[in-house]
Parts: structure tokens; C-alpha cells; sequence
């Protein structure tokens, strides 16, 4: 069994991109669990810094220029890990996740049994109030992602996930846009981690639709991947 879990060696890393409408409601919620908190603002048109200047107990690191989700997670990790962190966890900034499900994430790895937890909003327990044409979209990331992975999950482009400093240590991510979410999983693959699955809350709002997450994004991360896989 490994070590237990607690708030001083566990970071919540948050990538933030023009979130001025729900960053300090999504901080604020997460701070009431004591844990340590990096938000990386990945080049916003204006610093989210203004917005967080009250919150003297979080750590913030700006990108001088927009370089994408999966660079601000990197940035996030990397600034964790350098601070001694032994648990991880990554947190959209749009208000889609739910601070309550941080438990739910961190018990398997208490228990020594994973090494990575992956939210699922479709899971028994998982909820969400995606549409009919959403989930057709996350249903055939699905199959994009066993096909390029071999790893068939009922979730694989949830951004809410956990993970214990191994596996952090192996996950270094060149993708910078939404595609970060395979190559985690070929991570995984590659370097045999143990994952498991559990049930979170994912909620969409007007404001999180708009921030540009198409239902054709899978298409897009489908070519994302593609062109990575041949010139890695």
C-alpha cells in the first residue's frame, strides 16, 4: 500500500485559456479542500492575474503566448513535480468539473492499486447533461483512441484525472492542443502504468460550449494524433 494521500504533496494543476468568467468560482471551489493549486494561463488575450490576486495561497505561471492545453498540463506537471508533489491531479478551468469528485480520484491511488485514475462521465455513478450529437462525437473518440492505443475506454477525452508522481514522471506531452488526452493514454501503454476508471460529473453550459468544444472535434483530434504518430 502506498504512502496516504495528503493536501501538503497533493497538486490540483488547472490550465486556463481566456477564463476570465469562471476562474475564481472554479479556484475558490478548490480551495476549500486545502490541496495546492498551480493554474497556468496559457497566453490569455488579458492575464487572468486580476482575477486571482485575492488567492495568495495558489501558485500562477502565464505563457507569454497561447501554445495549448496540452502545453499548459506540461508546464502544470513539470512545476509540480519540481515542488515535490506525489499526487496530481488536472482540472478544466470552465466550471465543467466538479470539485466533489477530487475524492472519488484519489482513493484507488491511496490504495497502491493504479497508478493513473481516469474520470468517466459514463460510467454507472457518472453523470452529464451532454447531447445526443456530443455524445456520438465522445462515443467515436472512443474508437479512435482504441484504435491508435489499444486501450478501450468508456471516457477518453475527460480532462478530470488523477495520478500518483510515477506516472507524472512518464507522461511528457508534445501535443499541445486537445489531442494531449491520447497521448497520455499512449503513455499508459508504453510504460505498462496501472488505470482505472471512475464515475465523475461532467456539466456543459452555454459558456463551455462556447468556448469551442465542437462536436467535430474528435475529427480534428483524429488528425492531431495522426500527424504526431508520423513525425515523433
Amino acid at each position: 500500500m502506498s504512502a496516504p494521500i495528503n493536501n501538503n504533496s497533493t497538486w490540483i494543476i488547472v490550465p486556463a485559456y481566456n477564463e476570465s468568467t469562471t476562474i475564481q468560482k472554479v479556484v475558490g471551489d478548490l480551495l476549500g479542500y486545502g490541496y495546492n493549486i498551480v493554474v497556468v494561463d496559457d497566453g490569455s488575450n488579458k492575464s487572468l492575474a486580476p482575477q486571482l490576486k485575492n488567492f495568495t495561497s495558489i501558485y500562477f505561471i502565464r505563457h507569454k503566448v497561447n501554445m495549448g492545453q496540452g502545453a499548459a498540463l506540461q508546464t502544470g506537471i513539470s512545476f509540480a513535480l519540481q515542488k515535490g508533489a506525489n499526487w496530481l491531479i488536472t482540472f478544466d478551468a470552465d466550471g465543467q468539473h466538479s470539485s466533489t469528485d477530487i475524492s472519488t480520484l484519489l482513493t484507488p491511488l491511496q490504495s497502491g492499486s493504479t497508478d493513473i485514475v481516469l474520470g468517466s462521465r459514463f460510467l454507472t455513478d457518472g453523470k452529464h447533461n451532454a447531447g445526443p450529437f456530443r455524445r456520438l462525437a465522445l462515443h467515436t473518440g472512443r474508437w479512435i483512441n482504441f484504435f491508435l492505443t489499444g486501450l478501450y475506454l468508456s471516457d477518453a477525452h475527460n480532462g478530470l484525472r488523477a495520478m500518483n508522481r510515477m506516472a507524472a514522471q512518464k507522461i511528457d506531452l508534445k501535443e499541445n492542443r486537445m489531442a494531449h488526452a491520447t497521448e497520455i493514454l499512449f503513455a499508459i501503454k508504453e510504460h505498462h502504468l496501472k488505470y482505472v476508471e471512475v464515475p465523475v460529473t461532467i456539466t456543459y453550459t452555454d459558456y463551455s460550449k462556447s468556448k469551442g468544444q465542437s462536436v467535430f472535434n474528435s475529427i480534428r483530434i483524429f488528425f492531431d494524433l495522426v500527424l504526431h504518430k508520423l513525425f515523433e
